[in-house]
């Protein structure tokens, strides 16, 4: 079992950065696939961007695509979100997951495909 706590999130203006942090507890980090999701107040939640297990196979969603980018460093248990050229749209909610099962790559887009979740954190951008 693993427990994930984010971090990082915040108020910023539009066009600006910020980086989210996502340190999971518990062993065998790196045989998790790791993604972020998003939830908006209205809205359901929705898929950012996941990482497998090695890190070098990353995906994300057409919104965020060029925007963000999404690491792991499975030294520190910890998985990274960056976004910059941050827009009004994209306040909401930020949510870490985790999955120890193995699935297609795609699949990972699919809350469903996760069994682990942390509390999320607030991301707001100002226009």
């Amino acid at each position: 079992q693993v427990q994930l706590v984010e971090s990082g999130g915040g108020l910023v203006q539009a066009g600006d950065s910020l980086r989210l942090s996502c340190a999971a507890s518990g062993r065998a980090f790196s045989r998790y696939a790791m993604g972020w999701f998003r939830q908006a107040p209205g809205k359901e939640r929705e898929f950012v961007a996941s990482i497998l297990w090695s890190g070098g196979s990353t995906y994300y969603a057409d919104s965020v695509k060029g925007r963000f980018t999404i690491a792991r460093d499975n030294a520190k248990n910890t998985v990274y979100l960056q976004m910059n050229s941050l827009k009004p749209e994209d306040t909401a909610v930020y949510y870490c997951a985790a999955s120890n099962k193995y699935y297609s790559a795609s699949y990972y887009r699919a809350s469903a495909a996760y069994d682990y979740w942390g509390q999320g954190t607030q991301v707001t951008v100002s226009s």
